[in-house]
């Protein structure tokens, strides 16, 4: 942790230009605009629980900001590292496999797919070495999936009810 010392943050010529930009329009966060607006008023000699007040920061938040300008600069006191994440643990092809597996009729027996069934089968079918019910549920939402909700079956009818263009019925009533 950093000793408490007086924040006297000088902001560079064109690191100022870039901050007046940066203010004067454009999309970025809220959470960018407070640190510029923090960072301009730092550099205008308040100190950060004033600026802390004026901007709606706590005052070591502001103190944090400070310090990254003047150790790394106003690329990094501005915008966050990338975070790493957890790694996948799908290929996008095998999430594609998945997804063209419900698209096939249910295996024989079954009516439709249910996400249980679709984790034993994607299993069973080795297109994973395992995968939970929430992340079936999830993939199936992503692509708009609802197999449980329709029979996979070939609806007949299609020569049934032929109509007019006047909306009538052909042959009669």
């Amino acid at each position: 942790m950093r000793a408490y010392r007086r924040m006297e943050v000088k902001l560079k010529k064109r690191d100022r230009q870039e901050i007046t930009e940066l203010l004067r329009g454009g999309t970025l966060s809220v959470r960018v605009v407070r640190r510029v607006q923090a960072l301009r008023l730092l550099g205008e000699g308040q100190t950060p629980p004033q600026v802390g007040r004026n901007v709606g920061l706590n005052a070591k938040t502001v103190r944090e900001i400070g310090w990254r300008y003047q150790e790394q600069g106003l690329e990094r006191a501005l915008y966050e590292r990338p975070r790493p994440g957890a790694e996948p643990r799908f290929s996008v092809a095998q999430k594609q496999q998945i997804v063209a597996m419900v698209c096939t009729p249910a295996p024989e027996g079954r009516a439709r797919w249910t996400v249980r069934l679709i984790v034993e089968e994607a299993v069973k079918r080795k297109l994973v070495p395992g995968i939970g019910r929430e992340t079936i549920r999830v993939l199936l939402d992503h692509h708009e999936l609802k197999p449980w909700r329709e029979k996979n079956v070939v609806r007949g009818g299609a020569q049934r009810g032929l109509h007019r263009e006047d909306g009538r019925r052909a042959g009669g009533l």
